[in-house]
């Protein structure tokens, strides 16, 4: 991420449409942590990416591992066999 961005007036700004149960409950969290709304959004967004990405990883390293157990069992199962 060396590469240097070009800020453009409003480039940064991101419209999401929300579920009325999903905007009670940020609002609810902003109440609690003494925050507005967009300061919540803000704050899960960024924890909440590098919690997608663990998971993504995660999920890939288990099917890869899944995979290679299966394999395994199955080259049991042959030596059984024979």
């Amino acid at each position: 991420m060396s590469k240097e961005l070009k800020k453009l007036r409003g480039e940064h700004c991101l419209n999401v449409f929300v579920s009325y149960e999903l905007k009670n409950q940020l609002k609810e969290l902003a109440e609690i942590y003494d925050r507005t709304t967009a300061d919540m959004v803000r704050a899960l967004l960024k924890v909440g990416i590098p919690v997608m990405r663990g998971i993504s990883e995660a999920e890939r390293v288990m099917v890869r591992e899944y995979v290679e157990l299966f394999r395994k069992a199955r080259k049991v199962k042959e030596i059984k066999e024979i």
